[in-house]
Parts: structure tokens; C-alpha cells; sequence
């Protein structure tokens, strides 16, 4: 049984990971998710509310060097 859980992207963040997190939950280019919420109306009241009830993802140990 996978449960895959919506989190903030650690990798892949601008400013809080929120779309991001979304791009990769769902498997889609970010860009494509931060496109939508330029486009959307209502995208920063969903926005703010997202990055303060999504949880962080854990970090991983990267290693690049």
C-alpha cells in the first residue's frame, strides 16, 4: 500500500515549495502548476493557505558535492 502525501517541495522551490510539492505529487512540470495559479483568480488566497497547512517534505541527504 503506497500513501503518497501532499507535502511543500524541498528540492524544488521558489518561495515556500507549495507548487512545487503540487508538481510533484501529481507528476507534472512546476512550471506548469506555478503558470496555473499565475492565471487563476482567487490563486493567492489558495496560495497562503496551502503553505501555511501543507507540511514540510523530509530532507533528504543530498550528495552532491
Amino acid at each position: 500500500m503506497n500513501t503518497r502525501r501532499l507535502t511543500k517541495s524541498s528540492t524544488d522551490s521558489s518561495l515556500h515549495g507549495v507548487c512545487g510539492g503540487i508538481a510533484e505529487f501529481f507528476g507534472i512540470s512546476s512550471f506548469l502548476v506555478r503558470l496555473i495559479f499565475i492565471m487563476t483568480p482567487a490563486s493567492l488566497i489558495v496560495y497562503i493557505l496551502l503553505a501555511n497547512m501543507l507540511p514540510d517534505s523530509p530532507r533528504r541527504i543530498s550528495s552532491r558535492y
